[in-house]
């Protein structure tokens, strides 16, 4: 069973869709008792951190998640909710995020060192490196493509928990892997045959 968290984000629906293509049986819910008895949990999230922060305090679920990540169930954040599993971002001052992993939210930046231009937000697709072997990544090779549709990103005070990076504009931390904590920057469920083996890849776990 795959619990994915309502909290009222958006692309809940095209990751539930992602996860039952590959036969996982998935439940929408922010109900404390199913997300704790279910096998895998996932945290997706399109929009804004503050008002995702919000949200999750509103609706009682960070202890959850908290209790998810002690208990060692594997847990997945996507896009705004690899975010999330952070302390802070530029682009909610003074909100905390969950706290779990060690790092910054910042924009990226509309140049880069040699003065070039980009756009803000990326979307699109863009190619993964590998700094370290990642298990979501088994059987992907290096330079694969990914889809992306942010304004934000990571980038991590421990170096050892980043599985994939990318680079648009600056080398971007698109992915992180400590104990049973996954996340990716990017949308494995919109990311074609890729994307289904890196979700296939987490139900393996």
């Amino acid at each position: 069973m795959v619990a994915i968290i309502d909290y009222d984000a958006g692309n809940i629906k095209s990751v539930e869709k992602a996860f039952s293509y590959l036969g996982a049986n998935t439940v929408i819910t922010r109900d404390p008792k199913e997300i704790l008895k279910a096998d895998h949990v996932v945290l997706p999230g399109v929009g804004a951190f503050g008002d995702a922060m919000g949200r999750i305090n509103e609706y009682g679920l960070k202890s959850t998640i908290d209790s998810i990540v002690a208990n060692e169930t594997p847990f997945l954040g996507i896009c705004l909710g690899q975010q999330l599993l952070f302390d802070s971002s530029e682009e909610s001052q003074g909100v905390s995020g969950l706290g779990i992993l060690r790092g910054e939210i910042v924009s990226i930046p509309k140049t880069d060192e040699l003065g070039n231009s980009y756009k803000i937000p990326q979307i699109g697709w863009n190619r993964l490196t590998f700094p370290r072997e990642g298990r979501l990544y088994k059987g992907i090779d290096q330079g694969a493509y990914v889809y992306f549709v942010h304004s934000y990103y990571l980038k991590a005070a421990d170096r050892s928990i980043v599985t994939a990076t990318t680079d648009y504009s600056v080398t971007i931390d698109a992915s992180v892997e400590s104990g049973n904590v996954f996340a990716c920057q990017f949308h494995p469920e919109k990311s074609a045959d890729v994307g289904m083996q890196i979700l296939r890849n987490f139900l393996d776990v």
